[in-house]
């Protein structure tokens, strides 16, 4: 681990390490050494430039949810110290919306979702990042449908002409990391897997996926066996039929202790043009960003974790379709 504090004993524990430490220890104020001035923090709901707004963010969203947990379940990783290292971090958070803020009044709810960050880091700091919150299971658990909160949002942002922006290609900005990830095999495969899904061959659930496969999808979906991960897949890609599917980052690994898994960040770019789960098509454009991890085993892959934001996806269709 050249250039980074010897007290972490490899990259998944330095990532796991300063997760907790910043949030669950309020070491808030160790993002000024563990993320650069300059870092870009991308969301499905925004892009961020610079350290100063991410330590803002992260008080606000304490403020709101002061007993916040994020538990690491997973790094998959690719890179060397030397040149950087790309962890996606899988997270299971538990927090009560015990103040008001950014979700409304407080209604005293404890919650349960998922995160996936996938972060750049060298020399110690994180200086590029992609991170989607399971924002759908996020306010249904608050009693607000995810439409229904995109559309709150833009209102409470000032209306449709001040509104944030949700991320898209047009706004990112550049970040250091110009990196694929990695080419073993694992991450092929299942990049493999999910380009046959998007190209509308489902006959590869069956045939690649353990009938025992366990899925936890966004809305904070719990989802067992062959027809659950169809119908997942099915209703996302028929919303976006001619949309166009890339995965933007792919990492495989295999580590002791651990199945084959893999890591993948993607993007559907196109219209809302069919029936599905978005409901009626209205034509507009949307980007999607997601990010999935998953297991392997014996009989296939047997465990698949999905997260993209729901709300920014209506978001989206709302403010084009007024």
């Amino acid at each position: 681990m050249k250039g980074f504090d010897p007290k972490f004993r490899d990259f998944p524990d330095y990532i796991l390490g300063i997760t907790k430490e910043i949030w669950e220890d309020r070491g808030i104020a160790t993002l000024h050494r563990y993320y650069s001035d300059d870092i870009v923090v991308r969301t499905p709901a925004s892009v961020v430039v610079g350290n100063q707004n991410v330590i803002g963010a992260t008080m606000a969203t304490l403020a709101e949810f002061p007993d916040r947990t994020l538990l690491g379940e997973d790094v998959i990783w690719s890179g060397t110290p030397e040149e950087g290292m790309l962890s996606s971090h899988r997270l299971l958070s538990t927090a009560t919306h015990a103040r008001d803020g950014v979700y409304g009044k407080a209604t005293g709810r404890p919650l349960v979702y998922r995160i996936l960050a996938d972060c750049h880091a060298i020399n110690n700091q994180i200086n590029d990042e992609w991170l989607i919150r399971d924002q759908g299971a996020i306010v249904r658990q608050l009693g607000v449908d995810p439409k229904r909160y995109a559309a709150n949002l833009i209102e409470e942002e000032g209306g449709p002409e001040n509104c944030v922006r949700p991320f898209s290609p047009a706004i990112d900005q550049p970040g250091p990391y110009r990196g694929r990830g990695n080419d073993n095999e694992w991450g092929q495969k299942y990049a493999d897997i999910l380009t046959r899904i998007m190209g509308a061959d489902m006959a590869a659930i069956p045939a690649e996926y353990d009938r025992a496969v366990h899925a936890e999808y966004p809305g904070g979906i719990s989802a067992h066996s062959h027809p659950a991960v169809d119908q997942f897949w099915m209703g996302l890609r028929a919303s976006f039929p001619d949309a166009v599917f890339q995965i933007d980052h792919q990492i495989g690994r295999d580590d002791p202790l651990m199945p084959p898994r893999a890591a993948l960040r993607w993007s559907l770019t196109g219209k809302h043009s069919g029936w599905g789960t978005f409901g009626a098509p209205t034509g507009v454009d949307v980007y999607l960003m997601g990010i999935c991890h998953a297991e392997f085993g014996p009989w296939g892959l047997r465990r698949e974790y999905v997260i993209y934001d729901e709300t920014a996806v209506w978001k989206q269709i709302l403010l084009q379709t007024g």
